[in-house]
């Protein structure tokens, strides 16, 4: 339900490599810009946000990345910078309607190539940031199709390492492991990356 891929791209006329994944919902553009942007509704399927998400707000993620909101045109697409771990990358998200109630998301996840970042290419893929959007967008599409929290219907604590958590782990990373490979990604190389990333979200062994 997913479409996946590696692009090379420009970020501020900087050479970046982004992560892309694209998924249609059953919902007009309007109910899924509320639910991605309303800060009330975000924690019922993502994490509680915390600061002001207005155009130059700066928001921070309970548990995860902070930033400051970069762009916002309702309700077509919103950008920001992704500040982790003592990095920045940049997230861009866009809205496009695909039916009368179908609507598109497209969601970039933008690195630079640096040397952190092709470190951390090499030893994870796209799977590291691509495993973890993944999961949120089933979440949304959760929350969406019956209006409830996710934690509702899922324990978040036990849900991911629960047989079925592993198994969508795993296909997602066994995903951006071929998407890796079409973007020109040695196969051994993608391969080991998309271990690791399996790995990490399934609590397995990491492979030698």
């Amino acid at each position: 339900m997913v479409v996946r891929k590696v692009e090379d791209v420009t970020h501020a006329g900087e050479p970046c490599r982004a992560v892309v994944a694209s998924r249609d919902y059953a919902t007009g553009i309007d109910d899924l810009w509320n639910a991605i942007t309303d800060k009330e509704r975000i924690p019922r399927w993502f994490a509680p946000v915390e600061g002001n998400l207005s155009l130059g707000g700066r928001y921070q993620i309970k548990g995860n990345a902070g930033g400051t909101v970069t762009a916002c045109t309702p309700p077509r697409n919103f950008a920001l910078t992704w500040e982790f771990g003592g990095g920045t990358s940049w997230v861009e998200v866009e809205l496009a309607e695909t039916g009368d109630d179908s609507t598109r998301l497209t969601l970039r996840h933008i690195a630079p190539l640096d040397d952190k970042s092709e470190e951390f290419w090499d030893k994870f893929g796209p799977g590291a940031v691509g495993v973890g959007w993944d999961l949120s967008l089933l979440g949304l599409a959760w929350h969406l199709e019956t209006g409830a929290a996710v934690q509702e219907r899922f324990a978040e604590d036990s849900w991911p390492l629960s047989d079925e958590g592993r198994a969508f782990a795993t296909s997602s990373s066994d995903s951006w492991t071929a998407a890796s490979i079409a973007y020109g990604t040695a196969a051994d190389a993608a391969s080991r990356a998309g271990a690791s990333t399996t790995a990490f979200y399934t609590g397995a062994a990491a492979p030698e």
